[in-house]
């Protein structure tokens, strides 16, 4: 994990790479892209500067040029050479969003070459912790604005609730390590952000969740007694012989999905239980 993830100087947006795509992500996304179509330069013993013309890599940076670019197709040259940096330098100076445009254009039509490409993409995009995913033959964000704004406002916390805060900046460092994701951890230290909110409104330092909840409600009298419930039954996954807890070292069936989905659920609760509090009168700060 680099510095800037371990220390929390890496932001949510980045971390979890919406609205944006760094170097190394749009460099994995070029090198597949070249070695899924154009990679396999056939020899040709033609006079030099006719091969090109005459291959497969031809007809596709023709589709290209004149599909997808829109520029006339004697632009493309004799080169394959040319062609090829001709492409790379588009494809490494436009903006982000127009990179997931080209990779979806290379998704069409359905082949099989053109399937191994979404399986592979998708891979990618979930190894480099990106905000989007292939579904049905296009790229649709998996992490939205409001998500990313939970998880934010959560993680602005004041000093008071340094604890809470650092359960969460936790929780996203593992969920977004690019070399070593560990959503088991990530999912731990989302659940343990609620309980130690817990324990500092219920004032109950020994308590578990359930309990602290339970005191949280009463003392409150405004946390609704059905979301209490949930998440204590959330809680109550992460304790079971299957859940995370007390099965940290054994073989667990995690993905970058339920990481998301319990930061952000998580993130919310904090956020809530935070408002609850104040509507109160209980001073955390």
């Amino acid at each position: 994990m680099k510095f800037s993830q371990r220390h929390g100087y890496v932001p949510v947006r980045s971390a979890l790479q919406t609205g944006g795509i760094d170097d190394g992500l749009r460099n994995r996304l070029w090198n597949l892209v070249r070695s899924t179509f154009f990679d396999n330069v056939p020899s040709w013993r033609g006079a030099p500067g006719d091969y090109f013309s005459h291959t497969r890599n031809h007809e596709f940076f023709r589709n290209v040029w004149h599909n997808y670019l829109k520029r006339t197709v004697e632009t493309i040259g004799n080169s394959y050479f040319d062609a090829v940096n001709d492409l790379k330098k588009y494809f490494m100076e436009c903006p982000w969003h127009d990179v997931y445009d080209f990779i979806e254009f290379l998704a069409e039509p359905r082949s099989p070459v053109q399937y191994g490409f979404i399986n592979s993409v998708n891979e990618i995009l979930k190894q480099e912790s990106a905000g989007y995913r292939f579904v049905s033959g296009r790229i649709v964000e998996i992490t939205s604005e409001e998500e990313i704004k939970t998880i934010e406002q959560a993680l602005s916390l004041p000093d008071s609730l340094k604890p809470v805060r650092e359960h969460l900046n936790q929780s996203l460092k593992h969920l977004s390590n690019r070399e070593d994701p560990d959503y088991r951890n990530s999912v731990k230290e989302s659940i343990s952000a609620v309980e130690s909110l817990s324990k500092i409104i219920s004032s109950q330092d020994k308590a578990s969740l359930t309990t602290a909840l339970n005191a949280v409600e009463k003392k409150t009298k405004l946390l609704h007694s059905d979301l209490k419930h949930a998440f204590q039954k959330l809680y109550g996954y992460t304790n079971d012989s299957e859940g995370i807890r007390h099965a940290l070292m054994e073989e667990q069936t995690l993905d970058v999905e339920d990481a998301k989905f319990m930061l952000v659920s998580c993130s919310a609760f904090v956020n809530y239980l935070v408002v609850k509090a104040h509507k109160a009168g209980i001073n955390i700060g």
